[in-house]
C-alpha cells in the first residue's frame, strides 16, 4: 500500500453528511437556528452576570465560564460545518484541522473539569452553608476556573500532537463533519492501538473521573436535602442542583458514547449524529436550563430593565426641562 501523509497534500476533505445530500439543507437551517440560540443565550448569561451585582456569586461566576466555554466550543466547529452544508466545498487545511482538533479537545476537557467545580460549589452551598463564604472565596473560585481552563488546554496539547504523529495513508477523506480523534485514527494504515489506549486513558481522566466526582457531590447533596424540613429550601436546592445535573447528563452521556470505546467499535454515521448533539444542541440548551424558572436571573433582568427605564425617564424629563 502506498503511504501518503495528508500533511503533504495540505488539506483534508470532511465528508460530513454528504451521504445524505437531501438532508444537508435541513441540517443547515436547524443547526443555524441552534447556533443563533447558543450565541444569544450564552452571551445573555455572561452579560447579565457581569452587569448585575446580585449575580456576583461563585455560582454565576462559574456559569459565566461555562457559557464562554460553550460559545468557544460551538464556534470551533459549527461555522465551518455550516459552510460545508451550504456549498460543495468541504475541505479543511492540514493546519486548520490540527487547530480545530486542539481547540475541540481543549474546550471539551475544560468543560468536564468545570462541571466538577460547579458541583463542588453546589455541595458547599447545600452541605456547608455556614462555611460557604470561606470555602468558596473569590480568589479560590478564580483559581478553580483557571485550573479548569489550563488543565484542558494542557491535556489537549499532548493528545492532539500524539494524534497527528500517526502516519495517514492513501486518501485524506475524514468521515466526519469536524476533525475528531476517532475519525482521524481511521485514516491510518499503521497500528493505532497505542493511540486508542491513550484516548481511553484521557477519556477516563476527563470524563469518567469527573463524572464520579460529580455524582459523589450530588450523593452528599441528596442526603442533606432529605434532612431539610423547609419546603422552600427543598425547592431552591432542587431548582439549582437539578439544572446542573441536567447539563451534566446532556454533556457527559453523548461524550461517553463517542470516546469510551475504540474507533472501530461504533458506527461512523451514528457517531456523527451523537457528536452533532453535544457540539450543537447541548450548548444551546444550557442557557435555557439555567435561566428558565430561575428567580435570580428573572430578578436581575427586572432590575436591569428598571435601571434602563429610569435612565430613559431621566433623559425624557431633561428634554422637557
Amino acid at each position: 500500500m502506498t503511504e501518503k501523509n495528508a500533511s503533504w497534500e495540505g488539506y483534508f476533505v470532511l465528508l460530513g453528511f454528504s451521504k445524505w445530500p437531501q438532508l444537508e439543507v435541513v441540517l443547515f437551517v436547524v443547526i443555524s437556528m441552534f447556533y443563533v440560540v447558543t450565541l444569544i443565550g450564552n452571551l445573555f448569561i455572561i452579560t447579565l452576570s457581569y452587569l448585575d451585582s446580585h449575580l456576583h456569586t461563585p455560582m454565576y461566576f462559574f456559569l459565566s465560564n461555562l457559557s464562554l466555554l460553550d460559545l468557544c466550543y460551538t464556534t470551533s466547529s459549527v461555522p465551518q460545518l455550516l459552510v460545508h452544508l451550504w456549498g460543495p466545498e468541504k475541505t479543511i487545511s492540514y493546519a486548520g484541522c490540527m487547530t480545530q482538533l486542539y481547540f475541540v479537545l481543549a474546550l471539551g476537557s475544560s468543560e468536564c473539569v468545570l462541571l466538577v467545580v460547579m458541583s463542588h460549589d453546589r455541595y458547599a452551598a447545600v452541605c456547608r452553608p455556614l462555611h460557604y463564604n470561606v470555602l468558596m472565596h473569590p480568589r479560590f473560585c478564580l483559581c478553580l476556573a483557571v485550573a479548569s481552563w489550563v488543565s484542558g488546554f494542557a491535556a489537549s496539547a499532548l493528545h492532539s500532537s500524539f494524534t497527528f504523529r500517526v502516519p495517514l495513508c492513501g486518501h485524506h477523506q475524514v468521515d466526519h463533519f469536524f476533525c475528531e480523534v476517532p475519525a482521524l485514527l481511521r485514516l491510518s494504515c499503521a497500528d493505532t492501538r497505542a493511540n486508542e489506549l491513550t484516548l481511553m486513558v484521557m477519556s477516563s481522566v476527563f470524563v469518567v473521573i469527573p463524572l464520579i466526582l460529580i455524582l459523589s457531590s450530588y450523593g452528599a447533596i441528596a442526603r442533606a436535602v432529605l434532612r431539610l424540613q423547609s419546603a422552600s429550601g427543598l425547592q431552591k436546592v432542587f431548582g439549582t442542583c437539578g439544572a446542573h445535573l441536567m447539563v451534566v447528563a446532556l454533556f457527559f452521556i453523548p461524550v461517553m458514547c463517542i470516546y469510551l470505546q475504540p474507533p472501530s467499535g461504533k458506527s461512523q454515521d451514528q457517531g456523527k449524529f451523537i457528536a452533532l448533539f453535544y457540539t450543537v444542541v447541548t450548548p444551546s440548551l444550557n442557557p435555557l436550563i439555567y435561566t428558565l424558572r430561575n428567580k435570580d436571573v428573572r430578578g436581575a433582568v427586572k432590575r436591569l430593565m428598571g435601571r434602563e427605564r429610569e435612565r430613559d425617564g431621566g433623559l425624557l424629563s431633561c428634554n422637557f426641562c
